[in-house]
């Protein structure tokens, strides 16, 4: 008997290489002579197709439909804390009930979910005890039967088991278990948490706000204890806090003060549960952030216009020290040679108004280091009464080479006064007086930027006369002080204006680039002539053709215009609105290439673009000489600055 038997175990074991292909892959169906359902294996194994031929399976006998019927596809679900989930109707017994089978060793368990409802915890599988070798009698079906259910099970046992670690790793996370079409366990579905950056730090500050709320409500503000605690722990996690930015500069105790001032929180609930009150108080709240963002705004706003307008302590010192040096040379040396070429039409000429001498230097300096030969080249500065010694000082100690300068003093041009400049005779006006000096009116106006001195300065509206300041020259090249040249500019004097005054480029890129961003359309005056639509332009590098400019009395309509806006209704103060009107369909437009702006405001302006630019400004308030300067355009200013200048060094004045 032990012969046969060994001899049935050894003929066992070739069989059962193909006894697991048929029972666990979805292989089964090619070798079935009658293909089964989608959730159960075939009831009937005694037989298989091989070939087209149909052949019994002698190893095998015949066994119940019920021994090898496949369980139902089974899905688990956890959800934590979520009563009305799928699966949530089972009671607790039965949830702990199918724990413990889920974390066993000795078999598998599963439900089924089924459309109709579940059948609760049904048994696939027992527990297959050894085969007993007392038991030698035993017939070879019976042994076969019992060797093949322990291969099932143990199959089984490493699917449970999978199962179970992962339960057991990651209790909190939802794990599903699908039966797939060929009736093997399905994967695992795991819901990952986004665990946000320094969230203990958010939560320390979610929590000083939620107590911010609890010391406004009434029902907490009437509870001196409550108060009183509450106070303790806001100073306890302010502490805390300190100058933390992330989690790992918390100290240790972060945890702890967290968890203390939350207790606090809820004693805080408990006493306050009026909901529409907390929202009302909430709202409050965050009305009060906004206007106090608002008025940081606003603040912020002044100081930045204010720091404008402030001369830095080395640009104060700069001119009171060459005024100094100039008023101890003779006459004789106070002279620039080249007088004969101021007035020479062959020449390029180039106008330059302003108080600032450094700024000034830098426009010329920049201008001459890209022209091909210096001598060529005129420029003529005009500059108020107290800047006019420190202006000539710093360009007779400082020579530009071979090209010719000119300083000339405003006051000296007798021809410039009220009579004959309406907007002289309107900067001395005791309206225009009021406005600039008394403070009633400061808050009142909405634009800031208006209010700035420049806009009292007749340096600023000189631009308008140049044919009175030139009376010699055919074409003149206007340039801001706080521009730098990077090319040479020699081209823009051979351009052909085709009956135009001026040269520009054009800035309507942008809508808020155009007339209605500037003029009044309200007023019919503005309304009847302008198109609101039509495109602006920018001063700050403009060629004139100042021929034209006499034939078609260009000065005259300027002070048409000024002296319709004596009450201010049209435009604001400033240049460019008047000179978008002076100059309206007499314009010629440049290529963007020569004139880029926005240095002075616009962080964003495209490097590729200022490389390319012959003249680069920085109009706006951030003016590269102030330190609220845009420290990355900079250094395209400060590198025409000679700051071993002994001049320089004596005022501190340093890149």
């Amino acid at each position: 008997m032990k012969i046969k038997l060994r001899k049935s175990v050894i003929f066992l074991l070739s069989v059962t290489v193909l006894a697991p292909i048929v029972l666990y892959t979805n292989t089964l169906g090619t070798y079935l002579a009658s293909s089964s359902s989608r959730n159960e294996f075939v009831e009937d194994v005694s037989t298989l197709t091989f070939a087209g031929e149909v052949r019994p399976l002698n190893v095998l006998p015949q066994e119940s439909s019920a021994a090898l019927k496949e369980p139902l596809g089974v899905v688990y679900s956890e959800n934590v804390g979520d009563s009305s989930s799928e699966g949530s109707s089972a009671s607790s017994g039965e949830y702990a009930h199918i724990t413990r089978l889920l974390s066993g060793e000795d078999g598998i368990s599963s439900s089924s979910n089924s459309s109709s409802g579940g059948n609760g915890i049904r048994q696939v599988t027992d527990q297959v005890h050894e085969v007993d070798e007392k038991k030698e009698n035993s017939s070879e079906a019976e042994l076969i039967g019992k060797v093949h259910e322990v291969e099932q099970s143990k199959a089984k046992r490493r699917i449970v088991s999978r199962r179970s670690k992962a339960k057991s790793a990651r209790p909190s996370e939802r794990i599903a278990v699908v039966k797939d079409n060929s009736g093997e366990a399905g994967t695992e579905k795991r819901n990952e948490q986004i665990i946000l950056p320094d969230i203990r730090i958010r939560q320390l500050k979610d929590q000083l706000i939620r107590a911010r709320l609890y010391l406004t409500l009434s029902a907490t503000r009437t509870n001196p204890r409550f108060v009183r605690d509450l106070r303790l722990r806001m100073k306890e996690v302010l502490k805390v806090l300190g100058g933390a930015t992330k989690d790992s500069d918390l100290p240790k105790n972060a945890l702890e003060r967290s968890k203390t001032m939350e207790q606090t929180l809820l004693k805080g609930k408990q006493l306050e549960d009026d909901c529409a009150s907390t929202l009302k108080k909430l709202r409050a709240m965050l009305h009060s952030a906004e206007e106090q963002l608002r008025a940081h705004k606003k603040q912020n706003l002044f100081l930045t216009h204010l720091t404008a307008k402030t001369v830095p302590k080395g640009l104060h010192c700069l001119p009171l020290r060459l005024s100094t040096e100039y008023f101890m040379l003779n006459s004789s040396q106070q002279q620039f040679p080249n007088k004969e070429k101021l007035e020479d039409p062959q020449l390029y000429h180039y106008a330059l108004f302003s108080d600032n001498v450094l700024a000034t230097a830098v426009v010329v300096n920049s201008t001459i280091i890209h022209t091909e030969d210096p001598s060529k080249h005129v420029f003529h500065i005009v500059t108020d009464r107290l800047n006019f010694a420190a202006m000539k000082m710093w360009f007779l100690a400082n020579p530009p080479g071979r090209a010719t300068i000119q300083v000339q003093n405003i006051e000296e041009f007798t021809w410039l006064n009220s009579s004959y400049s309406p907007v002289l005779k309107q900067l001395g006006s005791p309206t225009m007086i009021d406005y600039y000096f008394k403070n009633r009116h400061a808050e009142s106006d909405s634009n800031i930027k208006f209010r700035n001195p420049k806009y009292l300065s007749m340096m600023n509206h000189l631009r308008f006369y140049l044919p009175e300041i030139f009376p010699k020259l055919n074409k003149v090249l206007f340039l801001d002080d706080d521009i730098v040249v990077q090319k040479d500019l020699t081209g823009l004097w051979s351009l052909n204006p085709r009956g135009k005054v001026i040269g520009v480029v054009e800035t309507c890129g942008e809508s808020f680039h155009r007339f209605d961003r500037y003029l009044n359309f309200s007023n019919p005056l503005i309304s009847k002539t302008f198109s609101p639509r039509a495109c602006g332009w920018a001063f700050g590098m403009n060629i004139f053709d100042l021929n034209e400019w006499r034939k078609q009395n260009i000065t005259e309509v300027y002070h048409k215009w000024q002296n319709l806006n004596h009450d201010r209704l049209l435009w604001k103060l400033g240049t460019l609105p008047p000179g978008l009107i002076t100059f309206w369909n007499r314009t010629f437009a440049l290529e963007k290439s020569w004139h880029v702006l926005g240095l002075g405001y616009n962080p964003n302006v495209v490097q590729k673009d200022i490389e390319r630019a012959a003249v680069i400004h920085y109009n706006g308030n951030l003016k590269p000489w102030l330190e609220i300067g845009i420290s990355k355009f900079r250094n395209y200013w400060a590198k025409f600055v000679d700051y071993d200048q002994a001049y320089l060094r004596e005022c501190n004045i340093s890149p």
